[in-house]
């Protein structure tokens, strides 16, 4: 049994790198057709594999996200974003906040749910995903301003915690009967300052080891790197931190430049990351009931259009009135907010709760995701060239 199911993985991560070739050529964000593998060969697909495990999906889904943001941050030079550092935040609070608050409005309204079933949805959907954005940046030569980079970098890796957060916090309000707001702002306020700390000391840490240790052989020091990044959001998710934060904080702060093997550490992580969207992504894509997400595809269309026209340009307008930013700056902005992995994961919490609708949550976030790689990830490169004069005409892929 383990040996079918090392051949059936291995084929699939095969062609999932093999179809980045057709990603290329035909302007296909990769994402979609590591999706689409996964769902071809599902139980509704021709493959036929029956995968239902929620609880492993979502195991598997937080590992990744570890290593993503992780390699996000490292790949990240602080000394080229913290000029952005505020437009980044406001972007990764309250935009997300006020994109929560539209989307879930809407969605109460038309998908008949109450208030707090239509914020959690909202909450769902609502963050700008690292493993797309990066995925984007690394592999388009995009010539977009610098800022724009800085502030969509500084918005993915660090809206993630707090959407993490505002989902548990409206699952308890749906599950249980008592809710405490200010034990809960008490608690946002912990996890996020102890995830921030707990992230520098880790890059002194790894500053200093990697700087001082003189290692047998240079294919130790990756292995060094990622014992630290376990290690890191294990101890923080301990301490009752947001080990997300602290592991993007952590890869963010290292002092590149000053690292021996520099290269070698960013190749290895920016493979792992990979590793680890393909093998996240084909999950996904085996867990998903295709028949099911198309059924309510004119409902999931709907929320998918206010997310894309409405809630991310009012959410980024708004949150970057102070940013000196043009409005192409900010059109671009809005436009490159991907929606990826994150919502899946945050979708199967909700159905790991048992809560009423969280089956039809789970499938709109699904559509909605997928509307989003294929009509923003598609027309990115195009929006760059024809914003930015870009002369840079490399499909996307």
């Amino acid at each position: 049994m383990m040996n079918k199911s090392l051949i059936i993985l291995s084929i699939l991560m095969i062609f999932s790198v093999l179809s980045s070739k057709l990603s290329g050529r035909y302007g296909l964000p990769s994402l979609v057709l590591f999706l689409a593998i996964g769902m071809l060969a599902g139980a509704d697909g021709i493959g036929g594999i029956h995968f239902a495990d929620y609880e492993m999906a979502k195991v598997v889904g937080i590992i990744a996200l570890i290593f993503i943001l992780f390699s996000g941050g490292l790949d990240t030079l602080w000394s080229e974003v913290r000029d952005q550092i505020w437009s980044g935040l406001s972007l990764s609070t309250l935009g997300v906040l006020i994109s929560t608050a539209i989307v879930g409005l809407f969605a109460s309204y038309f998908l008949h749910l109450d208030w707090a079933q239509g914020l959690l949805l909202g909450a769902i959907i609502s963050p700008t995903d690292a493993a797309a954005v990066f995925l984007v940046l690394k592999t388009q030569k995009l010539q977009v301003p610098k800022k724009v980079i800085a502030i969509l970098e500084l918005e993915s890796g660090s809206n993630d915690p707090i959407c993490i957060f505002m989902v548990i916090t409206l699952l308890e309000i749906l599950t249980y009967d008592s809710f405490s707001w200010s034990h809960t702002g008490w608690i946002f306020v912990k996890q996020m300052g102890i995830g921030f700390i707990l992230g520098f000391l880790f890059a002194l840490i790894s500053r200093f080891l990697l700087d001082k240790l003189q290692l047998e052989s240079p294919g130790l020091y990756p292995v060094l790197t990622i014992g630290l990044v376990l290690l890191n959001f294990g101890l923080c998710e301990e301490a009752q931190g947001n080990g997300f934060l602290s592991v993007y904080i952590h890869g963010l702060l290292m002092p590149k430049k000053q690292l021996p093997i520099k290269d070698h550490l960013s190749f290895f992580h920016e493979g792992i990351a990979w590793n680890m969207q393909v093998v996240m992504f084909i999950g996904f894509g085996l867990l998903v009931a295709p028949n099911k997400v198309f059924s309510i595809a004119d409902r999931s269309l709907w929320v998918a259009f206010v997310l894309v026209f409405v809630a991310r340009p009012v959410s980024v307008f708004i949150s970057l009135l102070g940013a000196k930013l043009s409005f192409k700056d900010k059109l671009m902005i809005s436009w490159m907010g991907l929606r990826g992995a994150v919502p899946i994961v945050l979708a199967i919490y909700p159905m790991l709760a048992g809560i009423k609708h969280a089956s039809l949550i789970f499938n709109v976030v699904f559509f909605v995701v997928l509307s989003s790689l294929l009509l923003q990830g598609t027309s990115i490169h195009w929006m760059a060239v024809h914003f930015f004069k870009s002369r840079d005409t490399r499909p996307l892929s």
